[in-house]
């Protein structure tokens, strides 16, 4: 949101404030005021004209604006009501040069997971990307999936959701463990410093439970229809917090894992490692206890195994 503009809206937040009074603090001209007001109203705030001046009446459920106005975070939001890929979106906007800016969509059509998968990503879900430029090695950029499995679950915790996380990013529910949220990460960089991550997040918010695979959940069928602009919110403002504190990534996803203390199976490029996860270290690896002695992994599909 253009920077007048949010001002506008944050003084209409406290109102109600006349136009005079408005366009006097701001150092802008009354018909600027109204062209902000009109603007605003446009994006779906309800803003009240009375004796007093104008006040704000009303936030969108959804949007750039609506995500932007109260977020906790510094980040600009770009809206989609459909969009192929979020990913692919924010993937363009770093080439051009962004910084700091959150894709966000109703539907996506052409979503992708881990090694190509197909992800479901119907209307009413959450499906967002967030774009950064943190100033890290490329080793460590791991931190970043296990700080939005962090984000997300707490999220959906405080809406009364009893979900966790299996290793490294999947949030489950239940204990058939059903989907509720997937995360994608990507980066680009050199050996020694990452020009760019995006983190892409999808949650089964506002959505029919036939409207995802079997094995999956959503948060209507959870727990009813959940205020998206507020969960959006909740998610990128801690996980804005988490990436500037990387050292609180590891304790927080410990006490939301589902994967330790489990019997596992981790298919790497290498042939897959069966045993007993023990422990996870920074910036995401997972240590699995084996018939053959501890063995570190820091990429490959999990599968929880029954118990022997």
């Amino acid at each position: 949101m253009q920077r007048t503009r949010r001002e506008v809206l944050d003084a209409l937040a406290d109102g109600p404030v006349s136009g005079p009074s408005l366009a006097a603090s701001l150092d802008i001209s009354r018909a600027a005021v109204w062209k902000h007001v009109e603007a605003l109203r446009d994006s779906g705030f309800g803003i009240e004209s009375g004796r007093d001046g104008y006040a704000l009446a009303s936030i969108p459920e959804f949007g750039a604006a609506a995500v932007e106005f109260g977020l906790d975070a510094p980040y600009d939001v770009e809206y989609h009501d459909t969009i192929g890929s979020t990913n692919t979106r924010a993937r363009e906007l770093a080439t051009a040069g962004a910084a700091e800016t959150i894709v966000l969509a109703d539907e996506q059509t052409g979503g992708r997971g881990r090694l190509g998968r197909e992800f479901m990503a119907p209307s009413g879900g959450l499906w967002f990307s967030l774009l950064c430029r943190p100033k890290l090695p490329p080793a460590q950029v791991p931190i970043y999936t296990l700080a939005a499995a962090v984000a997300t679950t707490e999220a959906v915790r405080d809406l009364g959701v009893d979900a966790g996380i299996k290793w490294p990013n999947d949030v489950l529910v239940g204990d058939d463990e059903r989907k509720l949220v997937g995360i994608l990460t990507e980066m680009e960089g050199e050996a020694d410093r990452v020009s760019w991550v995006i983190v892409g997040i999808g949650v089964n918010a506002n959505v029919d439970a036939d409207m995802v695979p079997d094995t999956a959940t959503t948060l209507r069928e959870q727990v009813g229809d959940v205020n998206r602009r507020e969960l959006t919110q909740a998610i990128v403002t801690r996980l804005d917090e988490l990436r500037n504190d990387p050292n609180a990534v590891i304790p927080a996803w410990r006490t939301l894992a589902l994967t330790l203390g489990k019997r596992i199976r981790v298919e790497t490029p290498s042939g897959d490692v069966i045993g007993e996860a023990v422990d996870i270290e920074f910036p995401g690896t997972l240590v699995i206890r084996t018939d053959d002695g501890d063995v570190n992994v820091s990429a490959g599909d999990c599968e929880h195994l029954r118990p022997v």
